[in-house]
C-alpha cells in the first residue's frame, strides 16, 4: 500500500494482510508464513547492521522450525485445533520470537527469555467459524507482533519465565494441550528433519482442508449439468471447520467445502476471483451446493483427506480422493505457477520477485524494504 509503520505495527499489519486472503502457506504452526516472515522483515530495520539474504532465510527457517515443533508438542494440528485453539495464533508466536531473536543477535539465555515471554502473548480461538467473523486474520498478525515484542523485551533485559514447556501449573503445554501434550516433539530429530520442508503453498483462496476436494472434483472433469449428487465423506474436524454453506461473507465462503467444490465446477478454479461477491451470490452456486451431501465419518483421522463420490445424471458413480493436493510437498507448485500467483496478487513487482527468488545471494536483505 506504500505505507510505512513502526516495526511492531508493521509485523501486525503484514501478518493480517498475509493471512487475509487465505492464500498464505500452511503446514507450519499452521500458517507460519503469515507469522514468521512479517516478524523477520520487521527486524531488518531493528538489527542495526547489514543482514545478508542467507541470514534472513536462516532466521525464517528457524522460526518455522520452532513454531511447528510447539504445535507438535501440543499433540499435533488435529488435537490442538479440535480443542478449539487456532494454532496459528497460539503456536506461531514462538516462531516469530525465534526468528526475531536470531536476527537481533540474542544469545541462548536471551532467546530463552524471548520464548518464555512469547508464551504469554499466545492466543487464538476457532470461535470465528460459527459466524464468519474476520478475527481469524488477526491471529496471524498478533502472533507476529507478539513474537517480535517478546524478542525486543528480551533484548532489553526483560526476563521471561523459564519453565513454560515444563509440566508445571501455568506452563504452556499443560494449559493449552493438557493430556495431549507431547513435549518430546520439541527436540526430537532437531537439526536433521526441517519442518519448513513439510509446508504447502496454496493455489486456491480457501482453507487448505478444502483443497483435496477441489482437486478431486476437478480431476473428474464434469460439467454442472452432468452432476446429480456429490457425496463427501470427511472427518469430524474437517466437517467442523469447513462444513458450512453460508457464503455471505468472504471468511465464511473460504471455510466452506461445499462452496469450494461448486466454485471449481462452475468457474474452473477456486482462485480469488471465484470468491468475489458476485460469484458467491450466483444462484447456480447455491443450487449446486444443494446437490452436495456431507457425511461425517468418525473413523477418519482429523486431517485425513475427504472422499468424493459423484453420481452423474446418467446414473454412473465416480469416486475420487486426492491424498496430496496441489501445492503440497509431494505435489508442489512449479516455480512458474508460483510466480504467476505472485504476479496475480502483486502486479508490476518483477524486481521484488527477482530479489526473493535469489535471496540467498543478496548481500543485504534490507534491499528488499524499498521494494516492499
Amino acid at each position: 500500500m506504500g505505507l510505512t509503520a513502526a516495526p511492531r505495527d508493521a509485523a501486525l499489519l503484514n501478518g493480517v494482510a498475509a493471512h487475509a486472503l487465505e492464500l498464505d502457506d500452511t503446514g507450519g504452526c499452521d500458517h507460519s508464513g503469515a507469522v514468521v516472515v512479517p516478524a523477520a522483515l520487521a527486524c531488518l530495520d531493528l538489527a542495526g547492521r547489514q543482514v545478508s539474504g542467507s541470514e534472513l532465510l536462516e532466521a525464517i527457517v528457524l522460526g518455522y522450525e520452532v513454531a511447528r515443533r510447539v504445535l507438535e508438542a501440543c499433540g499435533g494440528y488435529a488435537a490442538h485445533n479440535e480443542a478449539g485453539w487456532h494454532s496459528t495464533g497460539t503456536c506461531g508466536t514462538f516462531g516469530a520470537a525465534a526468528a526475531s531473536a536470531r536476527l537481533l543477535g540474542l544469545d541462548g539465555a536471551r532467546t530463552a527469555d524471548a520464548l518464555g515471554l512469547a508464551a504469554g502473548f499466545s492466543g487464538g480461538l476457532w470461535a470465528f467459524v460459527h459466524d464468519g467473523a474476520p478475527s481469524k486474520r488477526l491471529h496471524a498478525g498478533r502472533a507476529a507482533e507478539g513474537g517480535l515484542t517478546a524478542a525486543l523485551l528480551a533484548a532489553s533485559g526483560t526476563n521471561g519465565p523459564g519453565r513454560v514447556f515444563d509440566d508445571v501449573w501455568g506452563g504452556f503445554l499443560r494449559t493449552y494441550a493438557g493430556s495431549d501434550a507431547a513435549p518430546g516433539a520439541l527436540t526430537r530429530d532437531l537439526g536433521t528433519e526441517w519442518r519448513i520442508a513439510r509446508c504447502s503453498i496454496k493455489p486456491y483462496a480457501s482453507c487448505r482442508s478444502t483443497h483435496s476436494s477441489i482437486d478431486a472434483i476437478g480431476g473428474l472433469d464434469l460439467l454442472p449439468d452432468e452432476i446429480a449428487r456429490i457425496h463427501v465423506r470427511l472427518s469430524p474436524l474437517v466437517a467442523g471447520m469447513c462444513g458450512g454453506r453460508d457464503v455471505a461473507t468472504l471468511p465464511q465462503a473460504q471455510l466452506s467445502l461445499p462452496y469450494a467444490i461448486a466454485a471449481r465446477v462452475l468457474y474452473g478454479d477456486a482462485d480469488l476471483a471465484a470468491y468475489s461477491p458476485e460469484r458467491r451470490a450466483d444462484p447456480r452456486a447455491a443450487e449446486l451446493m444443494d446437490r452436495i451431501d456431507l457425511e461425517v465419518d468418525p473413523e477418519m483421522g482429523g486431517i485425513d483427506e475427504p472422499v468424493l463420490t459423484v453420481t452423474t445424471t446418467s446414473g454412473a458413480r465416480r469416486r475420487a480422493r486426492v491424498r496430496h493436493p496441489l501445492g503440497s510437498p509431494a505435489n508442489p507448485l512449479s516455480d512458474e505457477r508460483l510466480l504467476a500467483k505472485f504476479h496475480g496478487l502483486a502486479p508490476d513487482r518483477e524486481p521484488l520477485a527477482e530479489h526473493v527468488m535469489t535471496l540467498d545471494t543478496l548481500p543485504d536483505a534490507r534491499d528488499l524494504l524499498p521494494l516492499l
